[in-house]
């Protein structure tokens, strides 16, 4: 899942790349407004794949407490 998500982000940026620099036509200026966009894109992809990460090991957590308590109980 992590490895897909990381390969996805990897493509996207190489496609942007591709597209800006087939654009040579347009001005500096535009290719760096581009440029930032796209990081902020990564950054904010970024903070989605980490906040999944915390919510999947919250879930094992909660799953291992559960089978302690079974555990105990049992």
């Amino acid at each position: 899942m992590m490895v897909m998500m990381m390969i996805m982000v990897v493509v996207m940026t190489t496609m942007v790349m591709m597209m800006i620099m087939t654009t040579t036509t347009t001005t500096t200026i535009t290719k760096l407004m581009m440029m930032m966009v796209v990081v902020m894109l990564l950054l904010l992809i970024m903070m989605m794949m980490m906040m999944v990460m915390m919510m999947m090991m919250m879930m094992i957590m909660m799953i291992m407490m559960m089978m302690m308590m079974m555990m105990m109980i049992g």
